[in-house]
């Protein structure tokens, strides 16, 4: 698919199928996000892709928006490893982690595969709940597989403000 048409077609969808995603498509979405640029190449994002029943309750356990996906990718980022900014104000952990998740959604879009950001949960419940490393922090939830019979965008999805209300030319 054209990058235009991706970006275009591409929506939150809020009911799954059970069709899970096949292998290959899994493994594009993730090598996307394992050639998304990080500062310095630091390479901080910790990807978790999870699809076992036990895991998925896991996560149903935190936030209410699985919508039912078969797989979801859990994005997190090594506060230890992260590039931190003049002023010392910043770092580059949750910027990166968002790059590699925005790669990873749109290649699934080019798969043809359906996703959610969702970020509609407490972090720190979520990295308990699945028991990651104390260093790694969430980011996001991403909801992958294909959509149920009827659904669609949300009304309104197409709506956009124009440039002329977002860009200012300095």
């Amino acid at each position: 698919m054209e990058f235009k048409e991706v970006v275009k077609a591409r929506y939150s969808c809020k009911k799954y199928s059970a069709r899970q995603v096949e292998p290959e498509k899994l493994t594009a979405i993730l090598e996307a996000g394992r050639l998304a640029p990080t500062a310095k190449n630091l390479q901080e994002q910790r990807i978790y892709a999870v699809q076992s029943p036990e895991a998925l309750a896991k996560i149903d356990a935190v936030t209410p928006c699985r919508y039912g996906a078969p797989t979801v990718l859990v994005v997190a980022f090594d506060r230890n490893n992260v590039f931190t900014y003049p002023g010392g104000k910043r770092d580059s952990g949750v910027e990166d982690a968002t790059i590699v998740a925005t790669h990873m959604i749109l290649a699934a879009a080019d798969e043809g595969v359906n996703s959610c950001w969702v970020n509609f949960l407490d972090p720190e419940k979520m990295a308990e709940a699945l028991g990651l490393p104390e260093n790694e922090e969430v980011l996001m939830v991403m909801d992958l597989g294909y959509a149920a019979k009827g659904a669609g965008p949300l009304p309104g999805h197409a709506s956009r403000k124009p440039l002329s209300e977002t860009v200012s030319y300095l």
